[in-house]
Parts: structure tokens; sequence; C-alpha cells
């Protein structure tokens, strides 16, 4: 039995200035001609469905026509909510479309969903867990649960999971393993000091657990606990990740292969680094990669006239920009306006001194002589 685990679209995401649908509406075409050409047995969404509480409606639209890509195709789905999505949004009609094999549990009620598949092997369950935090438990459980790891524990644990069949969780939680953290991006929410850590201990006993929550692609305490990563790289954190989808093939209980399936992106999120000229020349001889979202670093000495109008000239999806050069280096050192017999000193030798602290470098000869005329011509004061 095949199964496809995917995660954290978060349809309708800005990235600075830039809209991602576009991006998204290409990403999530492919990830249906994936699911066509590996027909799976479902489909498991972890979560952050949505980028944000209240999405546009063409973000609304562009899920319906990913989620209806799949009903069409008659392939079951089953989808939680993660710590971005709003809860009554996707739980709304959730009865009805199950009808259509649309399982999607927005709301924790005291106990994991549960939906079975069948095959030679017998049956597959797969448990539904929403992001959850401990108040959301505590109603339902005995006793004190302060931390997410004690809540997520006493759910599974109340789940009563037949160890002799093959289980499936499916989660939206960050996850550690005895102190080790998993991989982490800007782009997603950090608590503070890690209060919503859960460790992998919760998921002892189920097969597989499909997460969603963080952006790259990893597993986290055993290969079986993984995170299928988002589709696309929201954050220059990520620039150097592989995105894929995640594809588990279950044999008998005990067997399981996962395989993971390249995305490829309408455009690209890179970092480039070097010189301005150096760069619009690089860029003006790709034939595409140039459309990348880019993260420029410019190292050029000299003062640069509307850096971002020249490089988006040739890099027209320009997200940010930086400068490395001696001026933007700190060299370790105290730095004081001037030093030694301040008095003594000529305005140009002040202006010199000046320069040299905040740029790393002293004054050519050619800026001291312009320099030197400005001071005679506005106060006849000699260098």
């Amino acid at each position: 039995m095949k199964l496809l685990h995917i995660s954290d679209l978060h349809i309708g995401k800005r990235v600075g200035e830039f809209n991602m649908l576009e991006d998204q509406r290409h990403v999530l075409a492919q990830i249906l001609d994936i699911a066509e050409a590996e027909q799976p047995s479902g489909i498991l969404i972890a979560g952050d469905v949505y980028d944000k509480s209240v999405p546009s409606g063409e973000a609304v639209e562009l899920l319906d026509d990913f989620l209806t890509g799949f009903v069409s195709r008659r392939f079951p789905v089953f989808m939680i909510i993660g710590n971005h999505d709003s809860s009554e949004r996707l739980n709304f009609a959730s009865r009805i479309l199950e009808k259509n094999r649309l399982h999607i549990v927005g709301t924790f009620d005291g106990s994991l969903r549960k939906a079975t598949l069948e095959d030679e092997f017998g049956p597959l369950n797969i448990y539904l867990l929403p992001y959850i935090k401990p108040a959301l438990v505590r109603p339902y459980f005995e006793g004190p649960l302060e931390s997410y790891d004690a809540a997520l524990h006493a759910v599974t644990a109340a789940a009563r999971v037949d160890l002799r069949e093959r289980n499936v969780l499916i989660a939206h939680q960050f996850v550690t393993s005895g102190g080790q953290q998993p991989q982490r991006s800007e782009s997603e929410t950090i608590a503070v000091g890690g209060l919503d850590n859960v460790d992998a201990s919760a998921f002892a006993d189920f097969d597989y657990v499909a997460l969603g929550h963080l952006h790259g692609p990893q597993s986290i305490g055993r290969n079986t606990i993984r995170y299928a990563g988002s589709p696309l790289k929201y954050s220059f954190s990520e620039a150097r990740q592989h995105k894929s989808v995640t594809l588990l093939e279950f044999g008998a209980k005990g067997e399981l292969e996962i395989r993971l399936i390249p995305l490829d992106p309408l455009r690209d999120m890179r970092e480039i680094k070097g010189p301005l000229d150096q760069l619009l020349r690089i860029g003006s001889q790709e034939r595409f990669g140039s459309l990348d979202y880019i993260h420029a670093t410019l190292t050029d000495e000299d003062e640069i006239l509307d850096a971002v109008g020249q490089l988006r000239q040739v890099y027209p999806n320009l997200m940010h920009l930086d400068f490395e050069n001696s001026r933007t280096r700190d060299n370790g050192s105290v730095r004081n306006a001037a030093s030694g017999d301040v008095a003594r000193k000529s305005p140009l030798e002040l202006f010199s001194e000046f320069y040299q602290n905040q740029n790393n470098s002293e004054m050519t000869p050619e800026q001291i002589r312009i320099m030197g005329d400005i001071f005679e011509e506005a106060g006849g004061v000699e260098a």
C-alpha cells in the first residue's frame, strides 16, 4: 500500500513583497501529477495548509482546486490543521466531505480520530491528530498536563493502538529526541525556550509518524518519524534544502519503504555573492535562473548608485540585498571619532580619521585632494 505524505503548504503566503500563489499553484500541480503516476491509496496532509488563519479568497480557491484534484482522481485524503490554520474554517462541512473520502480533522475532541484502509496484508490504521496545546487537552484528562510533551503522551497512550496492526499517525508538532533537535528554518514559528517540544517517545506505538511543522524534509528519533517539509522554500535559510514529497510503501507489519520524490519549483530561491558587475554579467548569461528569488550580497568597496535598481534589471525577483566589504566588517577594535590631541589636528586630518573608522580603509589621494579643496572653500582652513 502506498501513501503520499505532504505538509506545510502555506497557501497564500507572501515572502517579503512577493505573493507566492503562482509558485504554489505550479508545485501543487506537480504533486497531483506525482499522485497520478504513483497511484497511492491515500494522501496525508500534515497541517499548515494555509499561511494565515483567515486566508484570502485566492488561497481558499487554490486549496479547493488542489483537494478537488485528489477527490476527482478518487484518492482518499487525510488532513489535519497546523498552528497557522483555523480549526473552524477547515472543519466546516468536514462530515459531508468525508463521504467523498476527504477526511479533515480541525479540532481535538478528546481522542484520536481514526480511519482504516485495507490491502492484502490486512488493515492499516490512520490516526489524525490536529495541532494541540496543553490547554486543549486538559479538559479530557485527569491530572496536570502542563507541557506539550505530557499532553502528547497522554493522547497517544489513551488511543490504545493495536500493535498487531499497521498504524500511521498524522501530527503537527515540534518533535525532539532525547535532546536532539531537528533542523529549523527562519520561516517557522519558534516558541520561546522550546516550550512546545514533544519527545519522539510519544510515538512509540506507530509504524510511521507523518509530521508537519518544520520546513526541511528530515527524520527525528528514528527514520519512520518524518517531517515531509514544505513543498517550496519560504526563507533564505531554506535555500540549500531540496524540497520533495514523501512516498511510503507499506508491506506486511514492519515492512516500510520510504522514498523522497523531488519537486521542481517555478522559481528557485538562491543566494548570490560578489561584485555588482560580476553578478550582472552572470545573471545576463542565465537563461532562466535570473528569474529566481534572489538574496544578493555585494562585495564592492566603492559606493554604488541604486544597487537594487541595477540588480533588478537582470534579477527582477530580487528579494533581499546586503553589502559585505571593509566598511561593513567590524575589525573588533573600539572606534573613536578621533585620537590624540584633537585641538592640534586640522579638519582634514579629523575627517580622514573619521573616514577610516567608518570604512576600515584609508582615503585615496584623490579623495584627500577633493576634501582638502572642500575645507578650503568652506572655511579657508588649510589642511
